[in-house]
């Protein structure tokens, strides 16, 4: 699949779900650590999402990148808005703000504030 393709696949994936984390393995089997702490938080969050695994095409794997020009994985999008990587959504689950910006985007989860 040419980069154009893969581009659009991609763009139609984050359009059509609410909530999409692009990442290594699936919610069930993470295979990769960033990518676990990722589904942990929007588990905890009770947050309904749909997960892709980067690892069954390499050509998704290297097409998310230029995607968003971010060039790590895992990738959380919310209502077709890149939101970020592990990093930054830890920061911000941890300060509160990821859950506000569900609340925002008008995406159910359980109001809980991360884990002292």
């Amino acid at each position: 699949m040419d980069q154009q393709n893969v581009h659009d696949w991609i763009k139609d994936q984050v359009q059509s779900n609410d909530v999409v984390l692009f990442m290594k393995g699936n919610r069930h089997f993470p295979q990769c650590g960033f990518s676990a702490q990722v589904v942990r938080m929007l588990d905890y969050l009770g947050v309904d999402y749909k997960d892709i695994n980067v690892l069954d095409d390499n050509d998704v794997r290297e097409g998310i990148k230029t995607y968003t020009n971010w060039p790590t994985i895992p990738q959380l999008y919310v209502k077709g808005e890149f939101v970020g990587g592990c990093d930054i959504l830890t920061e911000m689950f941890q300060e509160g703000e990821l859950q506000q910006h569900l609340e925002q985007k008008d995406i159910a989860f359980e109001k809980r504030s991360a884990p002292a």
